[in-house]
Formats: C-alpha cells, structure tokens, sequence
C-alpha cells in the first residue's frame, strides 16, 4: 500500500468518529426529509411526479443533482487524474449532451406523457406491447446506471473506514442499497427530489472549496498546474495532449468515437432524467429546468478540470491506483493533500468531501430506483398485467415492492463491478439509453410513419445489440480491469458499444415500421403532435 494510502487510511481511523458522524448526519438529515415528503405522497401524481408542484429552478436543481452522479464526481476526476486531457472528455460529453435534451426532448416528452417514457410511446400505439418494452429498457438503463453508483459507494466508504476486505465493501454496497429502497419507498418522487436538490447545493459547495484551494496552491496560475499535472504523471506534454488513452490504436480511437456517441445521444434516453419533466406544471418550466441545469452542470464539469489536474499535480499516479485501479479515489484524496496528510483539518476535508461523495450516490440511486420501479408499476403492471384496471393504490403499492426487487439486483451486481471506472460504467448506461430508447421516443415524436412494430424492432434490437456487445466486451472479461479479470469470452475489441448499437437502434426502428403492414392512426399521430408542440391538453 502506498505512502498516501496508508496515511489516508490512518487519518481515517484516527478520526473515524468525525467521519462516522458526518455521514450518520447526512443520511439522517435525508432520511427526515424523505419521511416529511412521504407524508405529503397522497396518490400516483405525488409517488410518481411530486405533484407536480415543483418550480423550474427546483427541477433544475434537481435534474443537476440527479445528473452529476458518481461518475462525475469521482470518475471523471479520477480519469483526469491518470489520462489528462483523454479524461476530460468525459466531462465535454457530458455536457454537451445536455443540448440534444433541451432542444429535441424537455418540452415534447412533457406535454405528451404522464409519468413514464412509455406514456409518450402508447399514446398512437399498441398499448400493451410498447409498455412492456419501455419499461424493460428503463429498468436494463437504471440497473446499468446503478452499477456505477454502487461501485462508487464500495471504493469511497473502503477508504475512509479502512475496509480492505471483499466481503466489507460488498457489505457497503448492500448498505447503499438498503438506504436507496428505503428513500423511493417512503418519500416517491417528492423525497427524492428534495434529497437531489439538497445533494447538488452540497456537490456544487463541496467542487467549488476544492477548486478554490487546488488554484491557491498554484497562486491561480493554471498553466503552472497544468505543467506541474504533466511532470507528475509520469508522461510528460504527452498528458495534456489527446491520444494517451484514446489514440494508441485504431481501437483506442474507435472506443473514443464510440464513447463520445454515447455521451452525447444518451442523455435523452436515460430514464431517471426524463421522468424528471414530469415533475413541473407546465412545458415552459420544463424548459427552464433544463436551462438551470445546464448552466449548474457546465460550472461543474469546468471544476472538474481543476479537481482531476489538481489530483494529478499533488498526487502520483501509483498512490491513485493503489488507492482504486480505476482512479475513482483521486478527489477524496485531493482533498486529504490539500487540508495536509498527517493534520486534522486535511482528515476533515477528506471526510467532508468524502460525505459529499456519498450524498451524491445515495441521491442518484434513489432517482434511477423511482425511475424504473415506476415504469414497472405504471407501464407494465397497471396497463400490461392489470390491463388498466389497477387503482392508484395497488399501482402506488407495485412501484414499492419493485424498488425493493430492483435494489435487490443492483446490490448484487454493484457487489461485482466494484473495481470497475464508475465513469466508464455510467456510459455504458449511456449507450443503452442511447441506442434502445433515443431512436424511440425521436421517432415517435417526430415521425408519422412510426409504428408499433417499429418501436418494438428498435426498442429491443437496440437493447439486446447493446447489452450483447458489452458482455462480450473487455469491460467484462479479457483485461486486468475487467469485471471478471481471470476469464477472457470477448471478441468485440471496443470498451464502449455506442458506435454498432446506437446506428442498429435507428436502423431497426426504420426497418420494423416499413416491413409492417400496420397502418399508422394519422389522427392520433397530429394530436400528439399538436399536444407535443403546444401543450394543449397535457396532463
């Protein structure tokens, strides 16, 4: 174990009562939250979309806090920390995937569903076959955006507790979990939004001290933190110059291709962030939502630069792998190097951010469980099991059990992928949303042809291309950082899938609709285009 770890891992122990404590006032302080607002949860409208009583600056807030997840905080910072400027790309995908969302989705999806992706698919089509694949896809996309969130939680909780064992960092993931079903289960959509705002104010402070003090110690000259980021890495101007992870081989710049892909088109596919347009009254606050999120994630992913340069200035790359191969340790123990190694303040500042860290997986988690516990309840149970005739009640009471069966899963599988990159993980997510889910609700909105067998064909073609691929991928199998290092089953070269399984996704949603020979309903298509433009008569 390296110099920094052993040291993090002594002032961790040494103030193991302070750490202890911060996260015992973080969670109880949610968890206060999340029982008042389950309280206000009175029917379906309240579990599933707050009431809808949320303002446009809220919901921004809230989208942010859902948005800036472990992959953001810790991932990219850790990317950064061991690839220079190849990591940054993470954060420029990031967020330029945010304008495909405002200008394609935000306002159309709000007018033209109730509380699920599936709503906006079943207005013109079969009901009960689209609801069954929408919510299939939704819960694939969580489950894979889950996995992240987990892995986070594991790394971070090991390092501060000292947990060096297996069987204790998959006794954190199940804690995360636990935590997460207790979150949807009580508070519905109006605890969990309370609890991303909360969270995305805390993650934005906690970015914006780290900053501050990484340019303090540079006298803000950022050239002279970028120089000294190169000489500490080991690699030289080679670090902050494209080609260190993504350029080596024709591979390597495929996989960047790919990611990037995924980055950009996925966002607008990803479950927990669409329903979130659900939560304003009208399309007009849907808009500004996303106009607020933009602008609070764009200020964070520039801190990100200083928080994963900062770390590889302070900190050399050894110590970060020791800590985690993946890099997703790099910014609690930036913050340990700022406050000092062997001083209190630096064991607070690495609790505190530590503490952050931690409210920002929770909160994430507990946006990806409402997601897909909610198509299950609302899409397939109350419209493809019960065939419409579920009460508010019994839909309500399935949303709760499927959070539990759904935190079940991620406990297991978050338990397997711990020492994977949580950021690589979350695009993963991203090209599964990206390529089952985009072509969908694009061709729906937007294409009068569509029909059902065409979102069936892209839906699922799009799914299984994509799921395929990453089980046969080196993310799975084949390399020292894969998910099962000791076996090697793949045979498709690229980390990321986006690049086959998002252009499948368009081109099987193309190919269903013009083998079918179902005759699209051209009434029902210009009312939901109406409704989708204007508003008229959205829920």
């Amino acid at each position: 174990m390296s110099p920094a770890i052993t040291l993090a891992a002594g002032e961790a122990s040494q103030h193991r009562p302070l750490i202890i404590t911060l996260f015992a006032v973080f969670v109880a302080a949610t968890l206060v939250i999340t029982v008042w607002a389950g309280r206000q949860t009175k029917d379906a409208a309240d579990f599933y979309a707050g009431g809808r009583q949320f303002t446009g600056f809220q919901n921004g807030l809230a989208v942010s806090g859902d948005y800036m997840s472990a992959a953001s905080f810790l991932g990219i910072a850790g990317a950064i920390a061991l690839f220079g400027y190849d990591g940054f790309l993470y954060s420029i995908g990031f967020l330029v995937a945010w304008l495909v969302a405002l200008l394609l989705v935000a306002e159309p999806l709000r007018n033209s569903g109730r509380y699920t992706m599936g709503d906006v698919l079943a207005y013109r089509m079969r009901q009960r076959p689209v609801r069954t694949a929408a919510g299939t896809s939704t819960i694939v996309v969580s489950i894979f955006y889950l996995l992240a969130q987990m892995a986070g939680a594991g790394v971070l909780v090991s390092l501060l507790l000292g947990i060096t064992s297996d069987g204790g960092k998959i006794g954190i993931v199940a804690l995360v979990g636990v935590l997460m079903i207790v979150y949807v289960t009580i508070g519905g959509m109006k605890g969990t939004t309370w609890v991303q705002m909360v969270k995305a104010v805390l993650l934005i402070a906690g970015a914006i001290l780290l900053t501050f003090m990484v340019l303090l110690k540079f006298h803000f000259n950022i050239s002279d933190l970028l120089g000294h980021a190169a000489d500490n890495s080991g690699k030289g101007a080679a670090f902050l110059e494209p080609g260190l992870k993504y350029g080596a081989t024709g591979t390597t710049k495929l996989d960047f291709i790919s990611l990037g892909i995924a980055l950009v088109l996925g966002t607008a596919g990803l479950p927990h962030i669409l329903i979130r347009f659900y939560t304003v009254p009208t399309a007009k606050a849907a808009r500004k939502s996303v106009i607020w999120a933009i602008g609070l994630i764009g200020a964070f992913y520039l801190m990100t630069l200083a928080l994963g340069f900062g770390a590889a200035a302070l900190i050399k790359p050894d110590e970060i792998i020791a800590s985690n191969k993946a890099g997703n340790t790099a910014a609690p123990l930036l913050a340990l190097h700022l406050g000092g190694v062997d001083s209190t303040w630096g064991a607070i500042l690495l609790a505190t951010i530590s503490a952050v860290a931690f409210a920002t997986i929770l909160a994430v988690v507990a946006g990806l469980t409402l997601a897909s516990s909610s198509s299950f309840a609302h899409d397939i149970y109350a419209n493809v099991i019960k065939k419409g005739t579920a009460t508010e009640k019994q839909e309500v009471s399935a949303a709760r059990w499927a959070t539990v069966g759904i935190g079940a899963v991620s406990i297991v599988l978050g338990a397997m992928a711990r020492d994977l990159n949580v950021a690589g993980l979350v695009a993963l997510a991203f090209a599964v949303a990206a390529s089952a889910n985009l072509p969908t609700i694009l061709y729906s909105l937007f294409w009068k042809r569509f029909t059902t067998s065409g979102a069936l064909w892209s839906i699922y073609g799009g799914l299984v291309t994509a799921v395929g691929l990453v089980l046969f991928s080196p993310v799975v199998s084949g390399k020292p950082s894969s998910m099962f290092p000791d076996v090697d089953f793949h045979w498709f070269p690229l980390e990321n899938p986006g690049l086959i399984s998002i252009p499948v996704g368009f081109l099987l949603g193309v190919m269903g609709t013009l083998l079918s020979k179902e005759t699209p309903d051209a009434a029902k298509y210009a009312e939901l285009e109406v409704r989708s433009l204007t508003g008229t008569g959205a829920h």
